[in-house]
């Protein structure tokens, strides 16, 4: 049970008290997720627009936990590298 996830990517939407967003997957669905222990421990911020991969449980598809955000792409077209921790 512990191993059944579902990865998705989507956008954040709005940002809720509590560390709660409102995101938008790439399907068209929205719902609400928190951030991970390890990104509320790195301090990791998300904004409005920010795009992030998401975990999701296949038994409760409105509600998700936020695993990583994907960091926007540089001016000159090329994704930009993720910064080590």
């Amino acid at each position: 049970m512990a191993g059944d996830v579902v990865e998705v990517e989507g956008a954040v939407k709005a940002v809720l008290k509590g560390t709660l967003f409102r995101v938008e997957l790439v399907n068209g669905h929205t719902v609400l997720a928190h951030i991970s222990g390890k990104m509320r421990k790195n301090f990791i911020r998300l904004n409005i627009g920010d795009k992030v991969k998401m975990e999701m449980s296949p038994y409760d598809l409105t509600k998700g936990r936020i695993t990583y955000r994907i960091p926007p792409p540089s001016p000159d077209g090329t994704q930009a590298a993720p910064v080590p921790v």
